[in-house]
Formats: C-alpha cells, structure tokens, sequence
C-alpha cells in the first residue's frame, strides 16, 4: 500500500548542490531534482516528453533549466519546454510533469500525489536541524522491505534486546519490565516506553558515564512517512519520571521513511545530542553506532519481507508491545481508503 496524498522527505538539502541533478523515485513516480541557479529546489518527472528519456541519466542543469541528455530538450523549473534544438516553434502544453516541493529543516520535501490538497503547512517541524544547542549527522539507507514494515520497527521498541545486543541492546528481563503507553491523536501516534531504576546499560555508562541506576525513556511521534523519536536518561529517582529531566543523556532521532516502491524504501535518518557538542569524536562514535544499529535493522527487514512475500494474506499475531503499530497501520488504511474514495 502507497499512500501519495503526503509529504515525503526525497533527499537531504545538502544532496542538490547547484548546476546538478538527482534522481529519486516515491511512491512509484520517478523524480528529478535540481537546484536552479537562483537556489530554488526543482521537482519534475524524470522522463522526456520527447522519447521517454529520463533527465537524470547524463542531462545537465544550467542556470533556470534542465536539458535532456538524449537530443537537448530544455525545460525550465515549471517543467516547460524552453527549447527544442532545430525548432523554432514549441508546441502548446509541452511540458514535464512537475510535483511541489519544500526545502525546509535541511531536507528536501515533495508531494506527488493530488497536487490541489499539497498543503505545505502540514509539514513537520524539525527544529533540532537548526538549533545551536543540539549537533547532529545524517546518513540515508536503501531498505529492500515495504516502508511499513520500517515503521512497525520503530513503534516496537521491544526488539532491541534481540536484534541489537551487540550495539544498543539492553537487558532482555528489565526491558520486559518497561511501563508501556500509546495514544491516537488523529494522523499521529504517540508511543512512551520507561524502564525505571535500573542499571545503565554499557552505551548509557560510555556517553555519560552514569555510575549507577537510571531512569530511561524512550518516545515516539509517528506520522505517515515521519518518525520522531525521543530518547534519554538520568539517575534514577531525580524526577524524570515526573517530567524533571535535567542533566543526563538527551537524544533526537529522526526517521524519514520514504516509500520508492512496494518493496523498496529510503531510509533517511539524523541523530542529535544536547550534551558535549563540542566534541566531535563523540559526534562521530554515536553516528557511527547509529548506522551500526540501522544496518542491523535492515538486514532483518529484508528478510522479513521476502518471507511475508510468500504469503502476504497469511494473518500475523499483534501484542501488547504492538499497540502503537496497530494506531499506525490503521491511520495508514484510513487515508489509503480516501485517498482511493473508499473512505
């Protein structure tokens, strides 16, 4: 199931340097984008009208135009044609498909479905892309698996203990013991996991040297295609509990997860921290463990979803970790079904 009718991160700002063209596919339709000299971020279909050829294979971008790499069809940000080389007249309504697009909190957002209801104003704020008190890096994977199933990793965080024992993995009988909430408020999810008074697992000691219990947290927003997680810690029966949380661990992650097709998905994350954000060899240790823990993820989605592929109508057991999963999907079907006028 691909849902058009949203906005998707396509790439990282920093991808679309000026005078160069990046291909992208979501939700099936195969994108180009490009910065025009001007600075603006350009979104077209990445297919000539002229043979089909897509402009992203060896086509240049130049001041306010792309040119087809095939026989030199310039089109302009709006995707119309400028220029036809040996043809002085351009026939009315040639044109590329062209599809909104946002830059905003250092990432590129596009819309390709109905054009009338992209709504730029029902974008996420991400105010920890630009908020001198936090550092972060960025990285992207390719995940072979439907972005569902991306999405269902990270609302059930009881996993974490088995796939990720050798990076961020804790105790498998105190993470059993973690108090567990989730919560509708229309197209979002809310997710809270805490596991109170207990020992710092090996990763909470390294970055922050917590010596004994702590209190951790972990909580996540979801939205279609977008999920902000919040995780942290401090010692144990300071407040934290209570909603006191100064001092200790802070970390945001953010989690892009763009459906290309049924079965393909790109996966854009970022990892911020509040505390020594001067130190960039700490910066640099947690990015690294971060896209450890992600490839962990990924090699156990792929082959999930080549076994669900074998009988995809076979039903499968939910649990009480899985209530955040269940609200999610369910929003998914909801705005699939009016998206489709099933609703």
């Amino acid at each position: 199931m691909l849902l058009r009718n949203n906005w998707y991160v396509a790439a990282w700002a920093s991808e679309i340097e000026p005078s160069a063209m990046v291909a992208r596919r979501v939700c099936g339709q195969a994108l180009v984008l490009f910065r025009t000299k001007a600075g603006t971020i350009t979104a077209l279909e990445d297919r000539c009208i002229h043979r089909g050829m897509p402009l992203s294979q060896g086509g240049e971008c130049e001041g306010e135009i792309v040119r087809c790499p095939y026989h030199g069809l310039e089109f302009d940000a709006r995707g119309v044609c400028t220029k036809i080389p040996g043809q002085d007249q351009i026939p009315a309504g040639a044109k590329v498909n062209s599809f909104s697009v946002v830059e905003r909190d250092a990432m590129i957002w596009v819309w390709v479905g109905d054009a009338d209801k992209a709504n730029a104003a029902a974008i996420p704020s991400y105010a920890y892309h630009r908020d001198p008190a936090w550092v972060w890096s960025r990285d992207t994977l390719e995940v072979n698996a439907n972005w569902q199933l991306l999405a269902d990793n990270l609302l059930d965080l009881s996993h974490l203990q088995y796939v990720h024992r050798k990076t961020i993995g804790g105790n498998p009988q105190e993470d059993a013991q973690a108090k567990l909430s989730a919560t509708r408020d229309g197209d979002r999810v809310l997710v809270a996991r805490w596991l109170v008074d207990l020992p710092a697992p090996p990763f909470h000691k390294a970055m922050c040297g917590f010596a004994g219990n702590i209190d951790r947290w972990q909580e996540i927003e979801f939205r279609p295609g977008f999920i902000q997680f919040y995780s942290g810690a401090t010692d144990a029966n300071t407040g934290a509990y209570e909603g006191r949380r100064e001092g200790g661990m802070h970390l945001r992650h953010l989690h892009c997860i763009t459906p290309e097709t049924e079965t393909r998905t790109r996966y854009l994350f970022s990892v911020a921290h509040n505390f020594r954000i001067d130190d960039a060899a700490l910066t640099q240790r947690m990015h690294q463990l971060a896209v450890a823990t992600f490839l962990e993820d990924q090699a156990l989605l792929e082959v999930q979803q080549r076994r669900l592929a074998e009988d995809p109508d076979r039903a499968l057991l939910d649990t009480r970790n899985d209530v955040g999963t269940v609200y999610a999907r369910r929003i998914l079907m909801e705005l699939a079904a009016a998206e489709n006028g099933k609703a």
